[in-house]
C-alpha cells in the first residue's frame, strides 16, 4: 500500500510542476504559478518518508511504460491538459486508497482535486481581456478607495486625470438606487481614462456596471463563489490582515491583497492596526499585487515604502483632499520617486 501511495505522490508533483513551469515561463502568471507551488507543497507535506522508503523502481513492471498518446501533445494546451489529467487521476488514487491508511493525506487530496478543476479552466480558458486587466493591475501603484461624498464624481474625476489608474467604488450605507447610480457613473469616467474600475464587497453590483472587477474583505462573499460569478477575466481583491489570510488569498485565486490596515483609520473603526511589519513580511510573500492602505498619506508614505509596500491604497488622503488632483499628483510623485517624462504617472516604472 505504501508503494502504491509513494507513485500517486510522486506522479501527482510532477505533474503539478509541469503546470507550474508552464504558468511561469509560458504564460508569466505568477498568480497561477502560486497557487500551483502552494498545491505541489501541501501533497509535498504529506509525502512521509515511510512512502519514500517503499519504493523499489528495479521491481515495478510497469516503470518507464509510455503510450503513443504522449507523442501526440504537440501544443502548450495539450501538455497542461494531459498533466491536468495525470494529477487528477493520482489524487483520486491518493483519496480512495489513503482514507483507511492516512485520512489527512486522503482529506488533502480531495481538496486539492477539487482546487485543480477550477486551475484547470483557468489555464485552458484564460481571457485575453483578463490578462489585459492583470497586466494593467501590476502596473498600478496608486490605488484610490472612495467613501462617499456629494463630489463624489468630481473627486474621482480629478484623480483620474492626475494619473490614477485603479479604482474602487466602496459605499457601505447606500441604498442600492444609489449605489448603482453612483456606480455606473464611475464606470463610465474610469472607461474614459482608461482605468480599472472594481466594486467593494457586492458581486452583483460588479456585474450590473460591467465593472473589471470586485473587492472582498475578510467577512464577504468567498473567493472561490465570486469567480464562479463572476468568470474567469475580471479580478478579485482580498483584504488581509495577517500572513495566513494572504496565503489563502493566493490560493483561492485572488489577483490582488490589500494589506493593513497599517495605521488606525476611521474607515476601519474598531481594527487594530497591523504596523509596517506585516507590510516587510506581505510584500516579501505576495506572488500577486499587494497594495498596502489604512491611514496612508503623503506624510508617512516613505515609511510605507521603505517598509518594502510596492504600492499603496488610499482614501481620505484624496477623497478629503481640499484639492483632489493635486494630492493625486502628490502621491504618485512621491511613489514615482521623480516624475518620469513620458510615462503614465498611474503607473509603475518599467
Amino acid at each position: 500500500m505504501d508503494r502504491l501511495i509513494d507513485a500517486n505522490l510522486d506522479r501527482a508533483r510532477e505533474g503539478l510542476r509541469v503546470i507550474e513551469d508552464w504558468c511561469r515561463f509560458g504564460l508569466g502568471r505568477a498568480d497561477l504559478v502560486a497557487r500551483t507551488k502552494d498545491m505541489r507543497q501541501r501533497l509535498g507535506r504529506c509525502h512521509l518518508e515511510r512512502y519514500k522508503l517503499a519504493r523499489h523502481t528495479a521491481t515495478d513492471g510497469s516503470a518507464g511504460l509510455g503510450h503513443p498518446a504522449q507523442l501526440e501533445r504537440r501544443s502548450p494546451a495539450q501538455v497542461v491538459a494531459a498533466n491536468a489529467g495525470r494529477v487528477q487521476e493520482a489524487l483520486r488514487v491518493l483519496e480512495e486508497f489513503g482514507r483507511a491508511s492516512d485520512p489527512t493525506l486522503a482529506a488533502e487530496a480531495a481538496s486539492l482535486r477539487y482546487a485543480l478543476y477550477d486551475l484547470e479552466v483557468d489555464l485552458l480558458a484564460g481571457s485575453p481581456d483578463g490578462d489585459r486587466r492583470r497586466h494593467q493591475l501590476a502596473r498600478c501603484r496608486l490605488y484610490l478607495v472612495t467613501s462617499p461624498s456629494p463630489q463624489l464624481e468630481a473627486t474621482v474625476a480629478a484623480a483620474l486625470a492626475a494619473g490614477v489608474r485603479l479604482v474602487q467604488y466602496r459605499a457601505k450605507q447606500a441604498d442600492d438606487s444609489q449605489r448603482y447610480a453612483e456606480a455606473s457613473a464611475l464606470r463610465q469616467l474610469c472607461a474614459r481614462h482608461g482605468a480599472l474600475f472594481l466594486v467593494n464587497d457586492r458581486v452583483d453590483l460588479a456585474l450590473a456596471v460591467d465593472a473589471d472587477g470586485v473587492h472582498l474583505g475578510q467577512g464577504d462573499l468567498p473567493p472561490a463563489l465570486a469567480r464562479r460569478l463572476l468568470g474567469r477575466e475580471r479580478l478579485i481583491g482580498r483584504s488581509t490582515h495577517r500572513l495566513e489570510q494572504l496565503h489563502q488569498a493566493v490560493a483561492d485565486g485572488c489577483d490582488y491583497v490589500g494589506v493593513g490596515p497599517v495605521h488606525a483609520t476611521p474607515t476601519k473603526p474598531g481594527r487594530d492596526p497591523v504596523g509596517l511589519a506585516y507590510v516587510t513580511a506581505a510584500a516579501a510573500a505576495s506572488p500577486i499585487p499587494c497594495f498596502a492602505i489604512g491611514g496612508i498619506d503623503s506624510t508617512n508614505l516613505a515609511a510605507v515604502l521603505a517598509a518594502g509596500a510596492p504600492a499603496v491604497a488610499v482614501v481620505r488622503a484624496i477623497t478629503a483632499a481640499p484639492d483632489p488632483g493635486a494630492a493625486t499628483r502628490q502621491l504618485l510623485g512621491l511613489l514615482d520617486g521623480s516624475t518620469l517624462a513620458g510615462a503614465d504617472p498611474g503607473e509603475a516604472p518599467r
